[in-house]
């Protein structure tokens, strides 16, 4: 039997700035309409919804969408995307009381799940960075991945720190 986290805390947000429909926001973060309506169903976000029904989002939610697309291409399990959010969310005063003690246990556990997948990730790109040193066009591939990537040029080493 396995566990499952659901910690809805259910604060709402006063919706303000720019109000946009589902294909603009889809456009506005690279999220498909059909990705946009999953993570609604999963609560990851809210729209409002005007008389006619239509999903209507602001400012804040365009915020929200960029910040669960970075946690889920992280690794990061829809369902525990929803709590670190939520939790976010939590006035650090209330988060005594509304974290069970079971929630905390299964938030340890995928913590160090987190750890374990970094760690993954940090020796697979070890051996592929260590690899492209050691070819003929290594300045060359890995000044052009920087380039693309300005923020992964201060964590990557160059070619003359080896």
């Amino acid at each position: 039997m396995s566990a499952t986290l659901d910690f809805d805390i259910g604060v709402k947000v006063k919706r303000t700035g720019i109000v946009v429909k589902i294909g603009e926001l889809s456009r506005r973060t690279g999220v498909s309409t059909r990705l946009l309506r999953y993570y609604e169903e999963q609560g990851l976000i809210a729209p409002a919804r005007t008389t006619n029904t239509y999903r209507t989002y602001d400012d804040a939610d365009v915020a929200r969408v960029v910040q669960v697309v970075g946690l889920v291409r992280a690794g990061v399990p829809t369902r525990l995307t929803k709590v670190l959010l939520d939790l976010e969310e939590t006035q650090a005063d209330d988060l005594a009381a509304a974290c069970p003690r079971q929630v905390a246990e299964m938030l340890a556990e995928e913590l160090t799940g987190l750890d374990e997948r970094i760690a993954c990730l940090t020796r697979s790109r070890q051996t592929l960075n260590d690899y492209l040193q050691r070819t003929e066009h290594a300045a060359a591939i890995l000044e052009g991945a920087l380039a693309r990537s300005p923020d992964r040029a201060a964590a990557t080493p160059s070619m003359a720190d080896h």
